[in-house]
């Protein structure tokens, strides 16, 4: 992983997916090296504001991919390193602390110190983030990827999910991107959340340019209606692919330190569970690429809301 600036003298605009510009125009970027690819997997990167219910989603929707019989390796990339806990009950230590704790010598290293297996034989990594005010977010990623494939742990594995923090406001945050296959976006039927939906779909556009992800859609979550988001597909070309309603079901797994389906079971939950499952099944199968389009910011003040 190599971070350098990219010289505005370097700068080639291009629409065109698959053409190669530089990361980040103008910017300080993170830069996947090549042999940091990985390959085998099925990968996805889950996005979405600030707590509007990524891990959750993530980690049922890890159980749900263990349910179908895939080998699955989640990955938290959030220095709060909860994304995992309803999936092993605790909160494990970060990729990053583990690191700093052998000076940085990953020879030092073995899986056990830093993967943990969750429920249904999920297997879960926090990699963490450098202390407040320093460093970049997308090193964190890096090494923790640096660290899967020195200990070949990504070999046997059919799904990886990356669990990335908040919205997207620079090259770090994006860096799961590079990685991933598609790129799913979490959001309620609400300004904020799909405020920072708009500025996702805009960073995977940046880096569907170098990379091969594509996005795969919105998880609506947290809402008993989808109008507003059902606004902001029809203009971006954005497309709904889950549901999952604010239930306080889905609160309580949380405080319970559980997946929904270790929840009791219940006509309500059933039906989650049941698109949980359904979601995974499809995202496995293969869902195709969704060609939308961001919105200008003032635009989307405009659109949404009541008349």
């Amino acid at each position: 992983m190599n971070v350098q600036a990219v010289p505005m003298s370097q700068i080639k605009r291009s629409n065109s997916v698959g053409k190669h510009v530089p990361d980040g125009q103008g910017s300080v970027q993170v830069h996947q090296d090549a042999s940091m690819k990985i390959e085998g997997a099925k990968v996805f990167a889950v996005y979405g504001k600030g707590g509007i219910g990524k891990s959750t989603t993530s980690s049922n929707l890890s159980a749900a991919f263990s349910k179908l019989g895939k080998r699955v390796l989640q990955i938290g990339c959030d220095p709060k390193h909860d994304s995992t806990f309803t999936l092993t009950k605790q909160l494990m230590p970060t990729v990053i602390d583990v690191l700093a704790e052998a000076d940085f010598h990953t020879e030092e290293l073995s899986p056990e110190d830093y993967v943990y297996e969750g429920y249904n034989g999920v297997m879960c990594v926090e990699a963490g983030g450098p202390p407040a005010g320093t460093g970049c977010g997308g090193y964190v990623v890096g090494q923790t990827v640096k660290l899967l494939k020195e200990h070949h742990l990504l070999e046997d594995t059919d799904v990886v999910i990356f669990d990335v923090l908040g919205d997207v406001v620079c090259g770090g945050f994006a860096a799961p991107l590079q990685h991933a296959e598609r790129a799913l976006v979490v959001a309620a039927n609400d300004f904020d959340s799909i405020f920072a939906m708009n500025r996702i779909v805009q960073a995977i556009g940046a880096k569907a340019k170098n990379y091969d992800v594509r996005i795969g859609g919105v998880i609506c979550n947290r809402s008993a209606g989808t109008d507003q988001i059902d606004r902001f597909n029809d203009v971006t070309g954005m497309e709904t692919i889950a549901h999952f309603p604010d239930l306080d079901v889905i609160r309580r797994s949380r405080l319970k330190k559980s997946t929904l389906f270790e929840m009791e079971q219940s006509p309500e939950l059933d039906a989650v569970t049941n698109e949980y499952m359904r979601l995974a099944a499809n995202l496995y199968a293969g869902v195709d690429p969704v060609n939308a389009v961001s919105m200008q910011d003032r635009d989307i003040f405009d659109l949404l809301g009541f008349d």
